[in-house]
């Protein structure tokens, strides 16, 4: 089955609100390897002017990854999760994401293309607050793997 290039360029609504907390983020923090204290520390992070324990850089991904999916649950995408590959990501901050923060992302198709006998498709997830404050900006590159 191939990919519907039809797809590039929409926009799907945002996903549900997710609530930031300090335990998701010491966990991903552990989980990368992070031993810096404004991850597990809310003093520390005080000190550097943050309302909270702020989250890795790349903790965005989690936001972004859940947003995502609604691509390829699109029916109209004709992407076959069992042959997707991760591909890329990169990242635009706008502000740390800290614990408390209620995020809203809401995900796009920039851009569809054939290589080698693959699909790429790459994603944008805006994501902001609730109050619509821009927090960052992940763009995603999927590869599903040709026949």
């Amino acid at each position: 089955m191939d990919v519907n290039p039809d797809i590039e360029n929409k926009a799907f609504p945002p996903a549900p609100v997710y609530e930031v907390g300090r335990e998701k983020i010491r966990e991903f923090a552990e989980a990368i390897g992070s031993t810096d204290r404004v991850h597990f520390d809310p003093r520390a992070a005080r000190k550097l002017g943050h309302p909270d324990v702020i989250a890795p850089v790349t903790f965005s991904v989690v936001v972004a990854q859940r947003a995502e999916f609604a691509v390829v649950q699109d029916p109209e995408s004709g992407i076959d999760f069992s042959r997707v590959v991760h591909g890329e990501e990169r990242f635009v901050h706008h502000r740390p994401i800290c614990a408390g923060d209620r995020l809203v992302a809401t995900p796009h198709v920039d851009r569809v293309r054939r290589a080698g006998g693959h699909w790429m498709v790459t994603t944008r997830v805006d994501i902001s607050t609730e109050e619509q404050e821009p927090v960052s900006t992940v763009y995603s590159t999927i590869v599903v793997r040709g026949e």
